[in-house]
């Protein structure tokens, strides 16, 4: 089954031409089955191209989803078109009374800040808070996955010595976890972050696990043991190029950055970079619908048990 998504939304014409299996509203309403229901809270900059990515990864479950795009309410984008973001995206306020299987939280370049000098701080602790009683699992992806562990268990991000960024090696911690069923011992991700949560600090609060980590880049997956919330702090929904144009971009800018760790071969910035990261982020995606969401969530989702969170 495929997912369901906005009629025109750009994303289709590059979906299209990668041959993945979609499906618009207007297909979707002839379907007599039950979807899974999952919210993308889309912070990053760049929507379309982030859009693009997740819904790439999604897509690849036989499972049929719907989607619903996010965007605050108190925060303007700068860097995607108000039609695109008046055509294709709502707010919490338009969602709140209603119930998902899944919602993604996504990265935000606003690492460096305090959390509570966050423009739209107080709109996505209430939509953190909203999910533990309305949707059934989420995961959060690199700040919005540090947002989460700081909101829900307290949990501080602590400022790196220099960028962490590029493709780096990992393995997996707990190899009977579903989120990481036929997971390789050892697998890439790419990371692009300032900031890290400490080892220590997860060590402290019982309900947490790590499922997997990097001896170079710290802790990867984090989740709660009711195997509903997942803390990723990595990219694995990146396209091949996006750490290049990262990286383009600051230098650019004229901000110390590094070379990203092994990507580029031979460290030639001309070289396209091996694209050694997709399998474990498709199967990631897949697992956490398959494993994590449509085995285990109620059919009827007024049915759907709130999560109770236990700090410490």
């Amino acid at each position: 089954m495929p997912i369901n998504i906005p009629d025109n939304l750009p994303a289709t014409e590059t979906l299209s031409r990668e041959k993945i299996f979609f499906m618009t509203n207007a297909t979707a309403e002839h379907q007599d089955i039950r979807p899974l229901r999952i919210a993308i809270l889309n912070l990053m900059p760049k929507k379309i191209e982030t859009e693009t990515q997740i819904l790439r990864l999604l897509s690849n479950t036989p499972i049929q989803v719907d989607i619903e795009f996010l965007q605050t309410a108190s925060h303007v984008s700068k860097n995607t078109p108000v039609s695109h973001l008046n055509k294709f995206y709502t707010t919490f306020d338009h969602i709140k009374d209603q119930r998902f299987d899944g919602l993604i939280i996504t990265g935000a370049p606003v690492e460096q800040m305090d959390y509570e000098e966050v423009d739209y701080w107080g709109e996505l602790c209430e939509i953190m808070d909203w999910s533990l009683e309305n949707v059934f699992s989420v995961f959060h992806i690199c700040w919005g996955a540090q947002a989460g562990l700081y909101h829900h268990f307290g949990i501080p991000k602590r400022a790196l010595p220099r960028k962490m960024f590029g493709v780096f090696p990992h393995r997996i911690e707990l190899p009977y976890h579903p989120l990481v069923r036929g997971f390789d011992e050892e697998f890439f991700v790419p990371h692009s972050r300032h900031t890290e949560v400490r080892r220590e600090d997860i060590a402290k609060v019982a309900e947490l696990e790590i499922l997997t980590s990097s001896p170079i880049s710290g802790v990867h997956i984090v989740g709660d043991k009711s195997q509903r919330l997942f803390f990723v702090t990595g990219h694995s929904e990146y396209d091949r190029f996006t750490l290049r144009d990262e990286y383009m971009r600051d230098l650019d800018k004229g901000l110390p950055i590094s070379k990203p760790y092994k990507y580029f071969p031979f460290d030639d910035i001309g070289a396209p970079p091996a694209f050694n990261w997709r399998s474990h982020a498709n199967l990631m995606f897949s697992n956490w619908i398959n494993y994590c969401v449509y085995q285990r969530t109620p059919y009827d989702l007024a049915e759907l048990e709130p999560l109770c969170i236990k700090k410490g």
